[in-house]
């Protein structure tokens, strides 16, 4: 990984979007500092496009997409995605699976969370599990103890033994039916919402991350950056950023900002 200040200026000054993990990266120990908070406004008000791109549940992201100064949010590691539509004043909406599908899926994913939790010590339903629509989130260690590695790696293969998708984010391990992700709704939702293709302006938006699951993130973006503590999860990491910030979590998701913003 390479230092920030290696990103070329012509780059930053032509950038169009940011796209930005939310927790350990927009947030400071699961707080949204008003240094984390000042940086997303001044990016939107210099015209770029803001979109949290997130493992955080269905009933945050119409919070997210309502309160906050962005232009969107996807949620639950690609399930959804969520915009508020300022002419019409109301919110929308986008599910890779039906409602059907989704509660269905809900009742196949308890099972699995009661098996977790039976044959892994320490592990818990992560406290934001009943506002999710698509998946399941394993906390390791947002309100528990740390569980160590071997344990991590467990519930991840008992998740994939099930048949689902696992992913594993700076604090839980997410699990879902279906083969969809981060980058694949991303796609989606910047096709059908803004008009872009971000496989051909894909040098022009950058993505900014911190753990494992961020990793398709990583490799599609040319400029994906990862706030100083994703260092922490190197190892577990497929695909690295190609920047890091020097300061950590929101702090460094404010220096790339301000990094941005110095070069417009």
């Amino acid at each position: 990984m390479r230092p920030l200040v290696a990103m070329p200026l012509a780059a930053r000054a032509a950038m169009r979007g940011v796209l930005a993990d939310i927790d350990d990266t927009l947030s400071t120990r699961g707080r949204i500092t008003a240094q984390a908070y000042a940086a997303m406004e001044s990016l939107r008000a210099a015209g770029l496009l803001l979109i949290p791109i997130t493992g955080r549940p269905a009933g945050w992201c119409d919070h997210i997409a309502r309160m906050w100064p962005v232009d969107a949010v996807v949620g639950e590691n690609g399930a959804l995605y969520m915009l508020r539509d300022q002419g019409a004043g109301r919110l929308l909406k986008r599910y890779v699976a039906t409602d059907a599908e989704r509660a269905a899926n809900r009742l196949r994913l308890a099972e699995i969370a009661e098996a977790i939790l039976r044959e892994v010590p320490g592990a818990a339903l992560a406290s934001d599990q009943p506002y999710r629509e698509s998946d399941l989130a394993i906390d390791f260690c947002e309100d528990v103890p740390r569980l160590p590695d071997d344990a991590i790696d467990r519930i991840i293969a008992m998740m994939r033994a099930a048949g689902m998708t696992a992913k594993m984010s700076s604090i839980h391990v997410n699990g879902w039916f279906g083969a969809y992700d981060k980058l694949a709704m991303t796609r989606t939702l910047l096709r059908d919402e803004f008009g872009i293709d971000v496989d051909a302006e894909r040098d022009r938006f950058i993505f900014v991350g911190d753990s494992p699951n961020d990793a398709p993130m990583f490799q599609h973006f040319p400029y994906s950056v990862g706030v100083a503590n994703v260092r922490a999860f190197v190892g577990r990491i497929a695909t690295p950023p190609v920047y890091v910030t020097e300061r950590e979590s929101g702090s460094g998701f404010a220096e790339l900002a301000a990094h941005l913003l110095a070069a417009r």
